[in-house]
């Protein structure tokens, strides 16, 4: 029998950025079968891909039975309390990236991981195509360059950019692979 999805504040909707599945197989943590499986990143000593349930994720017991995080490649600003981190780490479902996976924090809360996103996507969220532009101008790159890069941004190919939403503010924010 397929339950309703546990609530994932920092990452909303799992399900359409494919990392939960409809599933028959039997959950490793709770040994429940529930209609739904992960298959996002975990970085854990034992190999967890595909046999985790995302309730066992949102509670935290995933985490702690096996020692293991979801996010990756997750930074701690100084204004998040430790609490909102280890909920980023430990209970939010990850997301898969060409490259170590960022996650963003944003008025002193983590941001909610909203999408894979390429330039058609990105028109609709003018300040994190700002955010990606200020990126790739880091890279010394010339404006001419960062335009024709933002604009081969796709959500299905590389280079991909991933799109948050501040959980305060509502402001958009994006990050892209680096090439």
């Amino acid at each position: 029998m397929t339950e309703l999805l546990p609530e994932f504040p920092y990452h909303p909707d799992p399900v359409a950025t494919g990392v939960v599945v409809p599933s028959g197989a039997t959950c490793i943590c709770c040994g429940r079968e529930r209609g739904y499986i992960y298959r996002g990143p975990v970085y854990a000593a034992e190999e967890l891909n595909g046999r985790l349930c995302p309730w066992c994720i949102a509670d935290g017991s995933a985490a702690e039975q096996f020692e293991a995080h979801f996010t990756g490649g997750t930074g701690l600003g100084d204004d998040v309390p430790p609490e909102v981190f280890a909920a980023v780490d430990r209970q939010t479902p990850g997301f898969s990236a060409w490259q170590e996976p960022q996650w963003f924090f944003h008025c002193g809360d983590g941001a909610a991981f909203l999408s894979l996103a390429g330039a058609v996507e990105l028109t609709a969220h003018p300040d994190a195509l700002e955010m990606l532009r200020e990126e790739t101008t880091s890279w010394g790159w010339p404006p001419d360059q960062v335009e024709h890069y933002l604009s081969s941004l796709d959500k299905d190919d590389q280079p991909t950019a991933y799109l948050f939403r501040c959980r305060s503010c509502a402001a958009h924010l994006a990050y892209s692979d680096m090439p």
